[in-house]
């Protein structure tokens, strides 16, 4: 009986007996059937030797594809576990994972793999390749894989979850499971780098054992390869966690608290001088700044509807015994809203915006934590605007406005606006409520199309209580983030019962905007140090002029003078006391990314002068004090932008 298969271009191809998706590439042309690495069957990616029998939509995949790039890595992470097996007998595996990023591996033995061993991975890596072995999908039963994984207890845990029959992998004496399809062949590996060891908790879990992962990434082309490493270094280069360390900003120890930052005095100094900017922003566009507790009724999020759509996100709540539970905010807007309900309110005091520097926390597993951008505790600068039905727009307008502002003194310009709407069929995830959420979404399409902005519209990305403007920026690794949101929400303000006296004496119901204009302190000074790569501008620098005297028997009674006149005008600037040369310091002042190197020797010292050295330039000025100061006073005026 025929069969047919459809290609991706809608043509047909008619057989009368199975075949395999390498016969069908070879059927197709003999290029195509050189560059297959896999297939993809009805959406699901197959091994070359897949038995098609029946009709199916089947793509050839390539080394062009993304899919193809994933087998790759795939069967260099299983080769790279035979290999680990073969040296380790002992060793004991657990899951192998592909990514866009590359792969890694998880292994487990009394002394854990170190980094000072991948070469020697690396080289039996090539000497697979070079060999050419051939790697079989078959068909095991589960029986057969539970001998022989009979030590391993995380293969055996994954293994649960198979039928009787599973699909795997041989390598020689070596067996693996749970890869769509790997390369028939060691030898049509191409480039490969094994990068990185690091520990993580079997599965995420913290009370589960502490796992090693190897990590390594693998191209079809020598220059892919060498452009992700350069890339790569790139990434480390800006990487906040490592730049934090270097500079002394802040630091977090899993010992007394993972995902609980520690802001040293430099890093509180950046965060200081950014919350101060916020508040002096927000308060001269007219909002009232509060304090509200972190811990809250549990009730109140029950009534906000957190507690049913956040749950997983949120801290267990603390039993207080007689019936109150106390739970650790992971939102703002219920103490907003208690902010806006202590008081009869009119249409007169409209809008009523509500601004709070607030600390909220979130349930994070140990295994999503990363430096400052997840974190369990943090500071969002967090508003919410109470106005009447006919004062949305113009109040959104208005909220806008502000960002772009801020957006222009922070020299933040790529970034793009991005509708975000609900689901229609997710019921679990947004509140129902379907003419709620086509008067709020046409509000909110209707303010950006008055405003003349340019919009990409994505469905699924709403609140669960109303959809948003949120504010896509470029990283300085080129990945989208949301940095700030306007929201707009009817929701809350029938579920908690607001209510404002109107012109004619009666109660209406106000409409909500919830708005973050940086988003939270920790991610915006991790996105900040990683776009300036350290090198704050001075305004932002929590050193704004290190001073170096050359001796420091004759010079340092000089610069003690600078340097209190300095602080003494507002300036931020330290002296380096230290017993190093002269050399040394001005090295260490340009390392420590400092905008103003200022050398004090005898010169100096008679003529009432300084010498400034701006960072990352070899130019030198001699200049008096006062003249440094008034150009320092410019540079933080402007926020250190040239326009």
């Amino acid at each position: 009986m025929s069969f047919a298969l459809t290609l991706p271009d809608g043509s047909k191809k008619e057989f009368e007996s199975a075949v395999t998706v390498s016969e069908l590439a070879s059927s197709i042309s003999t290029s195509l059937a050189k560059n297959a690495v896999a297939g993809k069957v009805d959406g699901e990616v197959k091994p070359l030797d897949f038995s098609l029998a029946e009709d199916h939509e089947v793509a050839i995949l390539t080394n062009k594809d993304a899919e193809g790039l994933s087998v790759l890595r795939a069967t260099v992470a299983f080769v790279l576990e035979a290999i680990v097996k073969e040296k380790y007998p002992e060793i004991k595996l657990g899951q192998a994972e592909i990514s866009e990023n590359g792969f890694f591996i998880e292994t487990d033995k009394e002394d854990q793999i170190k980094v000072t061993e991948l070469p020697e991975l690396e080289k039996a890596l090539q000497k697979a390749v070079k060999n050419g072995q051939a790697i079989e999908h078959v068909q095991v039963a589960k029986s057969e894989l539970a001998d022989a994984f009979k030590d391993d207890p995380y293969k055996q845990e994954l293994l649960a979850n198979y039928g009787e029959t599973v699909d795997a992998y041989k390598l020689g004496d070596f067996v693996d499971f749970g890869f769509d399809a790997l390369l028939p062949n060691t030898g049509k590996i191409k480039k490969f780098k094994l990068l990185s060891v690091a520990g993580a908790y079997w599965k995420g879990k913290s009370s589960n054992p502490m796992l090693q992962r190897i990590f390594g990434t693998a191209f079809f082309k020598e220059a892919d390869l060498e452009a992700d490493l350069k890339r790569r270094a790139e990434i480390k280069e800006r990487d906040h966690r490592t730049i934090g360390r270097d500079l002394d900003l802040f630091f977090v120890d899993p010992k007394v608290g993972a995902g609980l930052p520690y802001w040293m005095p430099k890093g509180a100094t950046i965060r200081r001088i950014i919350e101060r900017y916020i508040v002096d922003k927000e308060v001269a566009a007219g909002y009232q700044h509060v304090y509200t507790p972190v811990l809250m009724n549990l009730d109140a999020y029950k009534t906000s509807g957190h507690w049913a759509h956040y749950r997983e996100d949120m801290f267990p709540p603390m039993d207080m015994g007689e019936g109150e539970w106390l739970e650790l905010r992971p939102m703002n807007c219920p103490s907003h809203i208690q902010i806006y309900k202590h008081h009869i309110r009119s249409y007169r005091e409209l809008p009523i915006r509500i601004a709070e520097l607030g600390m909220m926390h979130r349930y994070e597993k140990s295994g999503a934590l990363s430096g400052l951008q997840r974190v369990r505790e943090m500071t969002l600068n967090d508003g919410h605007t109470f106005v009447a039905l006919d004062q949305v727009q113009e109040e959104f307008a208005r909220t806008l406005k502000i960002i772009m502002d801020v957006y222009h003194d922070f020299n933040i310009n790529d970034y793009y606006f991005r509708l975000s709407y609900r689901d229609p069929k997710n019921t679990d995830k947004y509140f129902a409520n379907d003419e709620m959420w086509e008067r709020s979404q046409s509000m909110l399409k209707a303010a950006m199309d008055d405003m003349g902005l340019d919009y990409v519209e994505a469905e699924g990305e709403a609140a669960f209580y109303g959809p948003k403007l949120d504010i896509q920026t470029k990283t300085a690794l080129g990945n989208d983030e949301t940095m700030s949101t306007i929201q707009l929400d009817f929701m809350l303000p029938e579920r908690f019962e607001l209510t404002y006296v109107g012109a004619d004496g009666e109660e209406h119901r106000p409409v909500m905007i919830h708005r973050g204009i940086v988003g939270t302190m920790e991610r915006f000074i991790a996105y900040l140090t990683e776009i300036y790569k350290g090198a704050f501008p001075t305004w932002l620098a929590p050193v704004q002029a290190e001073i170096i005297p050359v001796n420091l028997d004759a010079h340092s009674d000089y610069a003690k003078k600078v340097r209190d006149e300095l602080i003494a005008k507002g300036f931020r600037a330290e002296i380096d006391f230290r017993n190093e040369k002269l050399g040394y310091k001005i090295r260490e002042s340009q390392t420590q990314k400092v905008p103003y190197t200022l050398v004090l020797g005898d010169d100096e010292m008679n003529a009432g002068t300084v010498n400034v050295r701006p960072y990352g330039t070899e130019e030198q000025n001699s200049e008096s004090l006062d003249e440094f100061m008034d150009k320092l006073s410019k540079d933080v005026a402007s926020y250190s932008r040239e326009d």
